[in-house]
């Protein structure tokens, strides 16, 4: 029998290693920028904002899905985006695309940190309600506060997925708030998820600059930021 692999055998990965060994990760996320643009834009039409969800089908399914969901869904479902996208108003479609965006990558368990995949959705939404809400208070874009709280734990899903094939037994331990899990990250692979979710971001795999700036300073200001 083989002995399990053990945490030497992990000391020099990186989380650009780790990140470049996932693939099947949605890149879904490179349409919330462009959609950020369009939407600033006072010259740009609702039309536009439509044929941007389009060009994805997924991103457009999922739309779809959200638009009739019980939150949006006043009785009559949605058959096209255009309706969905009319449904919520052009102020909140971006909320509506980014709730679509986050479904497509925060859908499975995480069983390195053996959370179901209900509740990282369910703590997913509630960071990005959240960091909407201290945006507004603040002065800050509140779209781009609401997908960084929304996709905060995307780093989490790399690593889990990095452990499934590469270190199966890998479990980690959650602490107390705000800590929770970097204690863990940080004995284990020597870095944390938001480490990994700012590499992500700078690989291109998830496509905006403001996603990965704010990732990137979450990874500094946690209590065990890079280098420490």
């Amino acid at each position: 029998m083989h002995a399990p692999p053990s945490r030497l055998e992990h000391t020099r990965c990186t989380p650009e290693q780790v990140v470049r060994a996932v693939h099947h990760l949605p890149s879904a996320p490179k349409v919330l920028p462009r959609l950020k643009r369009l939407l600033q834009d006072g010259n740009s039409s609702l039309y536009e904002v439509v044929q941007l969800i389009r060009l994805d089908a997924a991103i457009a399914a999922r739309v779809l899905q959200v638009g009739n969901s019980a939150y949006y869904n006043k009785g009559e479902r949605c058959q096209a985006v255009e309706e969905a996208v009319s449904r919520v108003g052009y102020n909140q479609v971006y909320e509506l695309v980014s709730l679509a965006v986050a479904s497509q990558v925060l859908i499975r368990p995480l069983e390195a940190y053996e959370i179901e995949a209900d509740e990282i959705w369910r703590q997913s939404v509630a960071c990005a309600l959240a960091a909407e809400r201290i945006a507004r208070l603040s002065g800050d874009d509140y779209d781009v506060a609401y997908t960084v709280g929304l996709l905060h734990r995307v780093g989490m899903v790399v690593i889990s997925e990095w452990a499934l094939r590469h270190w199966p037994q890998l479990r980690l331990v959650g602490g107390s708030f705000p800590a929770e899990y970097v204690g863990s990250e940080r004995e284990n692979l020597g870095f944390t998820h938001a480490e990994v979710g700012a590499e992500l971001n700078r690989l291109g795999k998830q496509g905006s600059l403001e996603m990965a700036q704010a990732l990137f300073n979450g990874a500094a200001f946690t209590p065990y930021g890079p280098g420490q």
